[in-house]
């Protein structure tokens, strides 16, 4: 059966196709692979606007060398049938040569805030994302952008592009969606192993850890991220990237923690890498 939503696929399309519409746009930028934190972000968008536009394009620019591009999960028709449910209106799934020409050459960078955290870890990737992010709203010229917590550093890094380049829109970060065992939902998840998935609950316990150990008064951010640490090395499958107990704001780490505090990780189990956070306020 043909869906119900509208699928553009050209950058011309999707122009014409929003000068059409009447009200605010809610915009949801996706990589596909769609599960309930996406969704989530679907749903508030259509409760604050009359039209919905989400966008499912696997973002080459924003992947390392070493990355998963080719293997990243994808599965349109799923996609499609999850929001046609949500009654989101267009759903705008561009081509990489589509949004790149072959001489593409010009790139958004965020300074210091894009450089910590992940962007330490993968050096190229905020510089992918705020590119085809400032590409993407000038596209669909959204009245309001939705994010998840999960990624706070995108977030906050999206946030910072869209108020020093005076663009017209609102950014609107929700709250992490999790698995019943407290694990962020991930397209990434579908690639742990049985024994992976039971592993990667170690991120959530150890930001509660940490969580537990602020609401008892501890204010030395060097004690929650030892503490953090030293309960994921517990757990064999784990290789830790990052801890962190950061300003919320600048990502600066803390000595003493000041809220509001982005404490945040970013930890391989087996192949895949996952992030996740909490925030202390």
């Amino acid at each position: 059966m043909t869906p119900a939503i509208k699928v553009v696929e050209t950058i011309a399309e999707m122009k014409r196709v929003r000068h059409e519409l009447v009200g605010t746009v809610g915009f949801v930028p996706t990589m596909g692979y769609l599960h309930e934190g996406h969704l989530s972000l679907a749903k508030q968008a259509k409760k604050e606007n009359p039209s919905v536009v989400v966008s499912i394009f696997v973002n080459p620019t924003q992947f390392g060398p070493r990355e998963d591009l080719a293997s990243y999960p994808r599965d349109m028709e799923r996609d499609l049938a999850l929001l046609e449910k949500e009654k989101a209106d267009i759903v705008f799934a561009p081509s990489a040569t589509g949004m790149y020409s072959t001489r593409f050459d010009s790139w958004v960078e965020v300074g210091e805030v894009s450089h910590r955290l992940e962007g330490a870890s993968r050096p190229t990737h905020f510089r992918g994302v705020t590119t085809v992010c400032a590409k993407l709203f000038n596209i669909v010229e959204p009245t309001r952008a939705y994010f998840g917590q999960k990624d706070a550093q995108q977030a906050l890094v999206i946030r910072k592009m869209v108020s020093d380049l005076n663009m017209n829109l609102e950014i609107v970060t929700l709250p992490t969606v999790r698995e019943p065992d407290g694990l962020a939902m991930s397209s990434r998840n579908v690639y742990l192993k049985p024994e992976e998935r039971k592993a990667a609950t170690v991120l959530y316990q150890s930001l509660t850890l940490a969580q537990q150990m602020w609401s008892r008064g501890e204010k030395n951010a060097g004690r929650i991220r030892q503490e953090m640490i030293s309960l994921i090395k517990k757990q064999p499958l784990a290789e830790i990237d990052y801890v962190s107990v950061a300003d919320a704001e600048t990502l600066e780490e803390l000595v003493e923690v000041r809220p509001p505090a982005l404490v945040s990780l970013a930890v391989k189990i087996g192949k895949p890498r996952l992030i996740d956070n909490v925030v202390l306020e």
